[in-house]
């Protein structure tokens, strides 16, 4: 296929390279004609505007900072707008905002064109071996379209919804890996401080239940069936060893501000009478001051299975 790709950056380069490799013609553009030197060498063209890039693609791909620059690369002066054929389409796989991309989707829409987001996950490394978890949003047959394109980008691309989805998908992905970082900053100062040395420390808790467990396998468990009775581990207990872990850091001088909120949390829940259901009973209070219907979050397990175990 005739493939544009703009945005060469510590993602989008290894992307490109990839998707030339996979056997399609590629134009490529970025602010830095530097930037191309690989890529022209391994057999991409190279334009000097993303109309340019429009102009001479099928499907445009964007990598780029954020949603100002996605914007401005889609609509801006010598933008995709005005060199995209109508019945071609365009996956971003910046990390967007929903709202943008919705916008453009609309713009470009009334232009016969189609857009997906379509935000890639897997780092550096997994941009240049291929190997990147890509989540799309949009036209259904848009992604099947170009699968054979996108499984050159990473080798997980997964549908998940209309525009806007894969954006909102990788926002919840980022963002709880960084509260979660800001936790482990919590305990694991806390710990050291208290006289354990931290590669110690760090070879003991990645033995434990939460250290060989997939980030987001811990939900399937009791949270998205609602299954929380009988206890896999009650409540009453949790509370005990979070509010030992608080009392700990004070001991040692360690502030705690996530693990305290945590602590609320769970005694927020034991005043609802929880206390001898399953811990992650206390996940329920958020659901509700969210305003979902409870069964909005519900998964059965054979839902929860066929995500597990596809095909």
């Amino acid at each position: 296929m005739r493939v544009g790709f703009i945005g060469l950056g510590i993602m989008g380069s290894g992307i490109a390279l990839n998707v030339r490799r996979a056997g399609h013609h590629v134009v490529v553009s970025d602010i830095r004609k530097e930037s191309a030197a690989r890529h022209i060498d391994a057999g991409c063209e190279w334009a000097d505007t993303p109309r340019l890039v429009g102009e001479a693609s099928e499907v445009v791909f964007t990598s780029l900072p954020g949603p100002d620059n996605v914007e401005q690369v889609g609509t801006g002066p010598g933008g995709l707008i005005e060199g995209m054929p109508r019945g071609s389409a365009w996956f971003d796989l910046s990390t967007n905002s929903p709202t943008v991309i919705r916008r453009l989707h609309g713009t470009f829409a009334a232009k016969g064109i189609a857009v997906l987001d379509s935000p890639v996950s897997g780092g550096p490394a997994g941009a240049s071996k291929g190997t990147l978890a890509l989540w799309v949003g949009g036209d259904k047959s848009e992604y099947d379209r170009f699968l054979e394109v996108l499984e050159a980008v990473g080798d997980k691309p997964r549908y998940i919804g209309e525009i806007g989805a894969g954006s909102i998908a990788k926002l919840v992905h980022n963002a709880a890996g960084y509260a979660l970082n800001t936790a482990l900053a919590e305990v694991f100062t806390a710990g050291v401080k208290a006289g354990i040395p931290p590669l110690e420390l760090w070879a003991a808790v990645r033995e434990g239940a939460n250290g060989q467990m997939r980030t987001f396998d811990g939900l399937a468990g009791h949270f998205l069936p609602q299954d929380f009775d009988p206890p896999a581990f009650a409540l009453k207990l949790a509370h005990k060893d979070v509010r030992l872990m608080s009392e700990l850091a004070r001991e040692v001088s360690v502030p705690m501000r996530l693990v305290n909120a945590t602590l609320e949390e769970m005694t927020e829940a034991l005043n609802r009478g929880w206390q001898e259901r399953d811990s992650r009973v206390a996940m329920m209070l958020q659901v509700e001051r969210s305003g979902l219907d409870p069964d909005d979050m519900k998964c059965t397990p054979d839902e929860i299975s066929s995500v597990r175990n596809p095909g």
